[in-house]
């Protein structure tokens, strides 16, 4: 005769009729959005990044609050803040020109304030990137959710055009349509006309990228039962696109768009470098870093605190998108 198995304290705590009776016989379930924010939130570095993209962005919005109240207009002069015979700041480490009144110091020669110039020039760089991501993220995820579903001619006509636009060299085009569209174009001129040629040349071939992985990721869901069952039902080819493929094609295609800014953040800062970026005096990082690389030997300041600002934006969208990429699929940690 078998004698009766004890069950100890620990194993009758355990009991799933304990546990539901301890809870009132109710068990909350949490949706996959919940799931991956409780991921995301345990991932402390990149909870740090987001933070800091958050701050970066009300830093933009709120430039003109932000120079008024710790500085000054971003196209001021303050002669009386440099030296006249040395041509560089009178006062601060490495005369920098660092003070109470300006706290990030003072440009050389022109005496404009660095702190007013690098929070108006987050609005041009997180602005250009931003737009720019978006234009590449709608033709990519569109062209590439199409060309994965039908395949055929339809698929080998886009994805051709994919692999011409991977090898196009975007920066020298850059600089040859930012040297031929001068003037007036579509009712637009000056910075307003640089700026949104940025965003059409940083955003329209960039969207090869995006537009492989979506094909990729549809390739495989179109053998998915969904997608059969739908088509079973008589659902049109749109429905299925935009209803039932796109809902399961948004985690990768937030992903890459937090990884695709800053790399758009660094574009802009390459072309204002080389001159074919905003023009002056509206404020841009990498306009900043070009007028300082003349000077760096004597005033290493004016290239260091615009350096730190790209690396900075740059390194908080990396690590918000690895922690947002990690949380939404597991599987790839």
């Amino acid at each position: 005769m078998t004698a009766p198995i004890e069950v100890t304290g620990s194993e009758s705590e355990a009991q799933p009729e304990a546990v539901l009776a301890g809870m009132g016989g109710k068990v909350e379930g949490r949706s996959l959005g919940q799931i991956a924010w409780m991921r995301l939130r345990r991932d402390k570095v990149a909870m740090s990044g987001g933070v800091l993209v958050l701050v970066l962005i009300l830093m933009a919005i709120f430039a003109p609050l932000l120079s008024s109240w710790f500085g000054h207009p971003p196209s001021e002069f303050h002669q009386d803040m440099i030296d006249p015979n040395l041509q560089r700041p009178l006062h601060g480490p490495w005369h920098s020109g660092v003070s109470a009144e300006f706290p990030l110091g003072v440009e050389p020669t022109s005496g404009r304030d660095i702190f007013s110039r690098i929070v108006y020039g987050a609005r041009i760089s997180l602005l250009i990137a931003f737009l720019a991501t978006l234009l590449s993220v709608i033709l990519g995820s569109t062209l590439g959710i199409i060309a994965g579903y039908f395949g055929g001619w339809v698929d080998t006509v886009i994805a051709r055009a994919m692999d011409i636009f991977l090898a196009f060299p975007i920066l020298l085009f850059a600089i040859a349509l930012a040297g031929v569209v001068q003037g007036k174009v579509f009712g637009l001129s000056g910075n307003g006309l640089r700026i949104a040629l940025l965003i059409f040349i940083i955003g329209f071939f960039n969207w090869a990228y995006i537009g492989r992985i979506i094909r990729g990721q549809t390739l495989s869901l179109r053998e998915r039962e969904f997608v059969d069952a739908a088509r079973s039902m008589g659902a049109r080819a749109p429905y299925i696109l935009f209803r039932e493929l796109l809902p399961n094609l948004i985690a990768p295609i937030l992903v890459y768009s937090t990884l695709l800014i800053p790399t758009n953040i660094l574009f802009e800062a390459a072309l204002s470098y080389l001159g074919v970026g905003v023009n002056e005096p509206t404020p841009t990082w990498g306009g900043m870093l070009a007028q300082a690389v003349p000077i760096y030997s004597v005033d290493p300041w004016f290239m260091i605190v615009p350096g730190l600002a790209i690396f900075v934006t740059v390194l908080a969208f990396n690590l918000c998108g690895d922690g947002l990429r990690d949380a939404l699929d597991p599987r790839t940690r």
